[in-house]
């Protein structure tokens, strides 16, 4: 689900993992334990997205694709600590 940035409160708990065109993007921290090994992308496609969902009445919908990291990328990752949590 997408919401407004003022619709939607984050919890304390809630993983920061980047921005997507300026905006915050944030996972639910249970969501985050099942996906911490997985690669996201966000993208963009035609079709209709979820009823509630921001982009619903658009003709668009947000599209997930992962993969798992490669070997190097997750230690990276590892290499760089825990993801920041709660609001920014």
């Amino acid at each position: 689900m997408c919401y407004p940035r003022s619709d939607f409160r984050i919890g304390d708990r809630d993983v920061y993992l980047g921005e997507i065109a300026d905006v915050p993007f944030y996972i639910g921290a249970q969501q985050f334990e099942y996906w911490r090994h997985t690669h996201l992308t966000i993208d963009v496609v035609p079709g209709r997205g979820g009823g509630f969902s921001l982009e619903a009445p658009t003709g668009y919908r947000f599209l997930t694709r992962s993969r798992l990291y490669e070997d190097q990328e997750w230690r990276d990752l590892e290499a760089a600590g825990p993801p920041p949590h709660g609001p920014r």
